[in-house]
């Protein structure tokens, strides 16, 4: 709501709220790319292009990947500091991301080069946008911010991981939680939808490896329950939301239909901006 509001998107916080829990529902698509359905339900609600409020979504993403980052950085640095190169890699990646960004010269300059290929032309128009609107969300006041806001989050979710562990009698270290909650995670989404697998086996397998005396069951009984605690109640809690939302759009959630709209409209700019002035 924050980005949204930084776009002067005019979109009722409460009408946000179950939109935002409505994309939990997404963490189990491929990279949260699913959560595309909230740009969809804001233009359905405000009228506001997809292509302006996209990069909300993206830098959400973004802000909390490098706050997850952060806390595996803080966890591995303690005691497995000849491993800090998986963090400091991606977090590099991340910040000449960024710094692209930031550059405006450098970015139009990329995007007018993707034009000249012929099935990118139409949208060209469309990347410019989505520029400006991702150059206003990653400015550098209101990347802090909701980087702070992602840390605080998701660091409760570490925290969480340890009291699990507590809760089964075992005294984990918290920056061992950090770094293997994080990680987990991180590596789980790159590779299958909602790390399903993945970031369950990472658990298991780390808490064997970093944690001494940990017997197997308590640490797959650990990654079960904060995977039920931290993902699947959030999937369940989007799901219902998603019942809402669809009656907000009066029953009827079509992104086909959108995507459609906003592909004609896209080339009604394209050949709006080819007329020349008698």
């Amino acid at each position: 709501h924050y980005f949204l509001t930084r776009l002067k998107v005019p979109m009722p916080i409460r009408e946000d709220i179950w939109n935002f829990v409505a994309g939990l529902s997404m963490a189990i698509s491929p990279g949260k790319a699913g959560e595309i359905l909230k740009s969809y339900v804001v233009r359905a609600r405000t009228g506001i292009p997809m292509a302006t409020t996209i990069p909300a979504v993206v830098t959400e993403r973004l802000t909390d990947a490098i706050a997850m980052l952060l806390l595996a950085g803080i966890g591995i640095t303690t005691y497995a500091a000849d491993q800090i190169h998986y963090v400091l890699i991606p977090t590099f990646i991340a910040i000449c991301g960024i710094g692209v960004l930031l550059s405006e010269s450098l970015s139009l300059k990329i995007i007018d080069f993707l034009g000249t290929f012929g099935p990118l032309k139409k949208i060209t128009p469309k990347l410019r946008e989505m520029y400006q609107a991702m150059r206003t969300c990653v400015a550098p006041v209101s990347l802090l911010w909701t980087i702070g806001l992602s840390f605080i989050a998701w660091g409760a979710e570490c925290v969480a991981y340890q009291l699990i562990f507590t809760g089964l009698s075992y005294e984990a270290p918290l920056d061992v939680c950090l770094f293997l909650y994080s990680f987990a995670t991180i590596a789980g989404s790159a590779l299958v939808p909602g790390g399903i697998g993945v970031a369950d086996g990472a658990l298991v397998g780390g808490a064997m490896h970093y944690l001494p005396e940990l017997i197997e069951s308590k640490a797959v009984a650990a990654a079960f329950l904060v995977r039920i605690a931290t993902m699947w109640f959030g999937v369940g809690l989007g799901s219902i939301a998603l019942f809402k939302v669809g009656h907000m759009l009066g029953g009827e959630i079509n992104l086909q239909e959108t995507s459609s709209q906003e592909k004609s409209n896209t080339e009604v700019e394209a050949n709006e901006d080819q007329v020349k002035p008698l």
